[in-house]
């Protein structure tokens, strides 16, 4: 039970020390090789038109979206 309480401790002094972190420095978290934006892609689908799916995803969003502004209360 003790290696589980020191264990549980060290992982929260870690997360505690990440949070800190990112309060002091307001910076978004990212991964360390810059993802794809620094290879030149903008989007993780880098076609020229969407397919049927991402379409029927992008058109569900924009739905949402719409709905969620018409019954915005402020």
């Amino acid at each position: 039970m003790q290696i589980f309480l020191i264990t549980f401790a060290v992982f929260l002094l870690v997360v505690v020390g990440m949070a800190i972190g990112y309060i002091f420095q307001k910076k978004s978290i990212s991964g360390s090789c810059g993802g794809l934006g620094s290879v030149g892609i903008e989007k993780a689908c880098d076609c020229p038109d969407p397919c049927d799916n991402r379409k029927k995803k992008m058109a569900k969003e924009e739905a949402r979206r719409k709905m969620l502004e018409e019954h915005r209360i402020i």
